[in-house]
């Protein structure tokens, strides 16, 4: 059976591929995997139909045979264990203390880096207009500091979070992309690299240009 995903019929981002959809699109790419897409108006996503595959009613679900999962980490972890059952390496090792050192980095990346970051956006538009925003900013942006200091000192000088590229680094890269317009991860080089090397992944730039085709149509290719 197709393996069908959910994604904005158009993406508040305009196609920057920063839509959580991207993330599951770029491990089925890395996976090889076929799959259809199903896309959802923000009304739609408040409705009964949507709400049954997701109860929070956000995008996107991963729907295969019967099965219907929702939340990005859990979307992307399935894929991977689907690849093992399948007998093909790629997104998680096959050593099981590396594997699960890659599903410890998935962990870390939604759980760890990604909240202070999401708390940017928030500041910025959501409370943009409060008196005291101008105050919290600086807050926020500490707090993603230091996160990134942490990750950067971890990272060093190696391509990937723990050898080579998996899962965790899939994660990881797609929580730091909503970084780039803030201009914070250019304050860590080798954190701007390593998102670098993440996008020049084959599977990313398909994931990319698919979501593209869809949010900006008229967009000139790469």
């Amino acid at each position: 059976m197709t393996i069908t995903i959910t994604a904005f019929e158009r993406s508040p981002d305009g196609g920057q591929g920063l839509a959580r959809d991207t993330r599951v699109r770029w491990a089925l790419e890395e996976a090889g995997q076929p799959y259809a897409v199903r896309l959802v108006s923000l009304a739609a996503m408040k409705e009964p139909a949507h709400l049954a595959r997701h109860p929070f009613g956000q995008i996107p679900t991963y729907e295969e045979d019967g099965l219907v999962l929702f939340e990005t980490g859990a979307i992307v972890f399935h894929i991977a264990e689907r690849q093992i059952a399948q007998s093909h390496a790629g997104l998680l090792p096959d050593e099981v203390n590396a594997r699960a050192r890659a599903i410890t980095w998935m962990f870390a990346a939604v759980n760890t880096v990604e909240p202070p970051i999401l708390d940017l956006a928030n500041a910025r538009f959501a409370e943009g207009d409060k008196p005291w925003s101008g105050e919290r900013l600086p807050l926020v942006k500490d707090r993603i500091r230091a996160r990134l200091k942490q990750l950067s000192a971890r990272l060093g000088d190696a391509d990937w979070l723990d050898g080579a590229f998996s899962a965790g680094d899939l994660m990881m890269v797609s929580v730091l992309l909503r970084l780039r317009a803030s201009g914070l991860l250019d304050e860590y080089p080798n954190l701007a690299a390593y998102v670098a090397r993440g996008e020049a992944r084959p599977a990313y730039k398909r994931a990319f240009a698919a979501q593209l085709a869809i949010n900006a149509p008229d967009a000139p290719e790469s």
